[in-house]
């Protein structure tokens, strides 16, 4: 943040020169909003500086953000600060000013810009004629992976991004202007990593007047004759997560035996002992009233399962699924069925070479070239489960380094599918989903053993999630 903040300051005071000038830093309550702060702090030296946080100062999201907020605070002679959602004194603000720093929203940002960020957003495109404006990152309002705008989005001169040119600014001149990508001291390697950024683009706001199912419904369908704990470690998890719904789909056999995991599960008996094709009827509108399906943990391979898998595939249209366990082996034949989906395919490296008939070399490098080259191949997300887990939709790669030797345990893997189906229902993001899951996942992992060393059970990793969402949690 405060590599971030002085290069933006940097690119200000070589287009402004040693002429007097007004600068106002027009930012919102998360990161975009704390490298505002910085530029404002470097900037208040040459010229008169106001910064208005569209936010409650108590709203603002991260540790790092805050406290650069309240250095401003102590600013009192050099720096003017606003707080709150008067659009008019913005306006009269704006007037004022030469330059505007667009510092409202960053990567973040997920479905359109509502009011009053709205009408801010106006508030700053209207001066476009006028003023110089200078985007933090990326223009408000602009996907920076697919260049879509959420609703409006300001219209700056200059777009400074951070690192590596993203995707979304290309051919969206009228939105960022000219663009410049500087070095905030960022090693390449973290640019592959997964993290805190993945698991931000896809956590989603819980506002005041949320009602449940705002925060997603999930199915599980899993369970057999012989597996019974693998759905309802699914199902679990996401809870856990802060999915407000989860129905298993489970078969009779196993079904009153979920139901006494927990209380706060749904379970659905289905007809047969195993998964058969008579019940995919009740699957099918189980799932249309679903934001997102793990389908597999705990379903088996009987004949009759496989059978029901693959009809279930073949009928089911625009769903957002995590496949795992058992139903990565049936699909092995059926390919075609999940291709070009928003899909997260789970496997580990057994599962990985009954699929796509490839052993998984152990050279990371090796990997990640060949899990990123299926991907491409597929048109799907692939999380290949490891020492390392490597996600990649074929043309971006994240790999994340969280978890432990103590996750061996059995049912870990199932508590991963429940989060990465609480992610895909919140952001509708299959890339991102998947590698914010990998690492929250394991994050709970290490939380785990950290209290109780390696003697843990799947139930553990469960009752951690919480504590690995918290610093995320909007």
């Amino acid at each position: 943040m405060e590599n971030a903040g002085r290069q933006i300051a940097e690119f200000c005071k070589k287009i402004l020169g040693s002429r007097k000038a007004r600068i106002v830093v027009v930012a919102g309550p998360g990161n975009n909003g704390g490298d505002g702060f910085v530029a404002a702090r470097y900037l208040s030296k040459f010229y008169e500086v106001d910064v208005f946080l569209a936010s409650d100062p108590g709203k603002i999201r991260t540790l790092e953000a805050r406290e650069n907020w309240s250095i401003l605070e102590k600013m009192k002679l050099t720096i003017r600060l606003h707080h709150g959602y008067d659009v008019e004194n913005l306006e009269k603000l704006l007037e004022k000013s030469d330059l505007i720093i667009d510092a409202l929203f960053g990567t973040g940002l997920r479905g359109d810009i509502r009011e009053p960020y709205a009408s801010i957003v106006n508030r700053i495109n209207a001066c476009s004629k006028e003023k110089i404006i200078v985007a933090v990152d990326i223009p408000s309002g602009l996907n920076p992976d697919t260049g879509d705008v959420h609703g409006i989005a300001v219209k700056a001169d200059y777009t400074i991004t951070f690192h590596a040119l993203k995707r979304g600014l290309l051919d969206r001149r009228e939105y960022t202007g000219e663009i410049l990508v500087v070095d905030i001291g960022i090693p390449r390697e973290v640019e592959f990593m997964a993290g805190p950024g993945d698991v931000i683009a896809v956590v989603k706001p819980r506002k005041a007047y949320s009602k449940k199912g705002d925060f997603g419904r999930i199915l599980v369908i899993g369970g057999s004759r012989d597996y019974s704990g693998a759905p309802a470690l699914s199902a679990l998890a996401a809870l856990r997560t802060g999915a407000d719904l989860v129905t298993i789909a489970a078969p009779s056999s196993v079904a009153d035996v979920i139901k006494a995991f927990s209380p706060a599960l749904i379970v659905k008996k289905l007809s047969k002992e195993n998964l058969h094709i008579d019940d995919v009827d009740i699957l099918l509108k189980l799932s249309m009233k679903s934001d997102a399906i793990v389908i597999g943990p705990g379903l088996g391979m009987s004949e009759e399962t496989q059978e029901a898998v693959v009809e279930y595939f073949s009928l089911i249209r625009n769903k957002t699924l995590v496949v795992d366990a058992d139903a990565l082996k049936i699909l092995s034949k059926h390919l075609e069925l999940i291709r070009e989906s928003t899909a997260i395919l789970t496997p580990h490296a057994g599962e990985f070479k009954i699929l796509f008939g490839m052993e998984v070399p152990l050279n990371l490098k090796e990997k990640v070239s060949l899990v990123k080259k299926i991907a491409s191949e597929n048109k799907i997300v692939i999380l290949l489960k490891g020492h390392e887990d490597i996600v990649s939709d074929g043309e971006r790669v994240k790999v994340n380094y969280t978890g432990n030797p103590g996750m061996t345990v059995g049912g870990t893997g199932d508590v991963l599918s429940g989060i990465a189906a609480t992610f895909l229902a919140w952001s509708n993001d299959a890339f991102h989903s998947a590698s914010a899951a990998a690492f929250i996942n394991g994050l709970a992992g290490d939380l785990a053993v950290k209290k109780l060393g390696y003697h843990i059970t799947p139930l553990d990793v469960i009752d951690k999630i919480p504590s690995a969402m918290k610093k995320y949690s909007i």
